[in-house]
């Protein structure tokens, strides 16, 4: 049986995984407790692991997982710097690594083709979104408001989608950067469905 507190760090790590599309690093969850360290973090997760309610996997890009999720299909996903015009999932020669992670978690179908891209610079920081992090994309159509991969007028650009009196645009998550509407071309490359964020500190 589950401690109080047990039961708080489960239902964490579910709103955690759901939300980000990864389960937290150790670091998230200190901080989210307010544990003194980083070790202390590693303990409850131990005694979640002995009680059977999680399972620690090493080498991937998730070092926690709940047993229900290990049938799930886990691929590996390439990621990318810069995305070059033409790109098709189907092609990743142009991939700078992967990351191993869970379909399920995401949402995706097991025929999903997902991709993902490291993110530069803080246009995206209202979002959460930060400098070295790794966003999940999938190549669909983009809704109103779809955080997107697009490459307009030649160059590629990780921004909100929107669209006003019919035309799209483009629109960062930081004050200090303008409106981007499209001259001449506007392909959605990608459309966001979770987000990485390496630590290096993490155990």
């Amino acid at each position: 049986m589950l401690t109080e507190r047990q039961q708080e760090l489960v239902g964490f790590l579910r709103t955690y995984q759901r939300t980000h599309g990864v389960m937290p690093s150790t670091r998230d969850i200190q901080q989210h407790f307010g544990f003194a360290s980083q070790t202390a973090a590693m303990s409850h997760l131990k005694a979640l692991e002995r009680k059977g309610a999680i399972r620690r996997l090493a080498g991937k890009a998730r070092a926690v997982v709940f047993p229900e999720d290990m049938e799930r299909d886990t691929v590996d996903i390439p990621f990318y710097g810069l995305i070059p015009a033409g790109f098709t999932a189907d092609n990743p020669q142009f991939a700078d690594g992967k990351l191993s992670m869970d379909l399920g978690t995401m949402g995706l179908r097991p025929t999903s083709k997902p991709f993902a891209l490291k993110v530069r610079g803080d246009s995206m920081i209202g979002a959460h979104i930060c400098h070295g992090d790794f966003v999940i994309l999938e190549q669909k159509e983009p809704k109103p408001r779809d955080i997107v991969a697009a490459l307009m007028d030649g160059e590629t650009t990780l921004k909100r989608y929107l669209i006003d009196k019919g035309r799209p645009f483009l629109r960062a998550e930081n004050p200090a950067y303008p409106d981007l509407v499209p001259v001449r071309e506007l392909s959605i490359q990608g459309v966001m469905v979770g987000l990485f964020r390496p630590n290096p500190n993490a155990a």
